[in-house]
């Protein structure tokens, strides 16, 4: 099979010949239709995250069609379409396995991390990360949401009395995340790289009731602010635009280092979490949200031999939306 293989970090994905993988015992084989370019991904490349598994094929916003089943797969059958995300295996046995918190496993191994995902014309994943897909939408606009719109909906599950939304970074996750909000009625303002018009104009066009720059102030306090942007000057801008007792949640899996602040920024019971990863749990419940609100992802495709363009045009800040592989 053809994939794109990292064999260190900070140089160009390289096209490669692969053996066809064959699925284990719980394991799936797919021959995959769509993945998306995550900035996690991005993050990967460019050597920003700790001991991955080298060589990998990257990518974790899978969507591919069964085309063989391991020993004691029961729950799928071949040809069904599914998504597999970034957690891709856990132990299933620690105190975060058996208390629903398995995206805190110690043990666990992610997709196109250390486990080869996507880029690629075929992947193998453990069932249990695996995710029944709708037919009905075409494989690239459903690729984003098994990250994007996932780690959105888990921050924004952080903040489930939040009315007035501010969202740090507006890009595959982002605009996923503001279609949830309007459906759900709540208000929200974008905040974007500075200057960034495209970026902004978008979000007013998905219904942001207020779009600009990063730095700048929204027109009225927010009860929460989620951040995108793996920015850690964010964190006191965001904290400085919610009121007491608002909640600002680092949605990112790597996001530079925060400076000091103030610590008055802080006061007034406000809190900052982070967002780890996600459950099955998660991607259930939001898939049932999918399938109740009208979302729809702005992509841009790219033949699965440009995936180093796909990354390059993420880094820079050229597109909108998310960019997803085609095999």
């Amino acid at each position: 099979m053809l994939a794109m293989i990292l064999e260190s970090p900070r140089t160009p994905l390289r096209q490669v010949d692969l053996p066809l993988p064959q699925a284990g015992p719980g394991q799936v084989l797919l021959r995959v239709e769509a993945c998306g370019v995550c900035r996690t991904d991005l993050h990967l490349v460019d050597g920003e995250l700790p001991e991955p598994r080298l060589p990998i094929v990257p990518g974790h916003e899978i969507v591919g069609r069964v085309a063989a089943l391991g020993e004691g797969v029961g729950a799928f059958t071949v040809g069904q379409r599914l998504g597999v995300p970034w957690l891709g295996w856990t132990c299933g046995c620690c105190d975060f396995c058996t208390s629903g918190r398995e995206n805190l496993c110690d043990a666990a191994r992610f997709t196109g991390y250390q486990i080869h995902g996507g880029y690629a014309e075929y992947t193998v994943a453990d069932q249990r990360y695996c995710f029944p897909l709708p037919e009905t939408v075409p494989a690239i606009e459903l690729a984003p949401l098994l990250c994007a719109g996932l780690i959105g909906y888990r921050a924004l599950a952080m903040v489930p009395d939040a009315r007035c939304i501010g969202l740090y970074g507006f890009g595959a996750a982002a605009h996923i995340l503001a279609q949830v909000l309007n459906y759900q009625q709540r208000r929200f303002h974008a905040f974007t790289r500075n200057g960034d018009s495209a970026a902004q104009d978008f979000a007013r066009r998905l219904g942001a009731a207020w779009a600009g720059d990063s730095d700048a102030s929204a027109p009225e306090p927010l009860d929460a602010a989620l951040i995108f942007a793996p920015a850690g000057e964010l964190v006191p801008a965001a904290l400085g635009q919610v009121r007491k007792g608002g909640t600002v949640v680092c949605a990112g899996i790597h996001m530079s280092d925060i400076p000091a602040f103030p610590y008055r920024e802080l006061w007034g019971e406000r809190c900052l979490r982070s967002v780890a990863n996600l459950t099955r749990e998660d991607g259930l419940r939001f898939l049932d949200i999918v399938a109740a609100t009208p979302i729809r992802t702005e992509v841009r495709g790219y033949a699965l031999d440009q995936a180093n363009s796909a990354l390059s045009d993420l880094r820079s800040g050229a597109l909108i939306g998310a960019a997803v592989l085609l095999p």
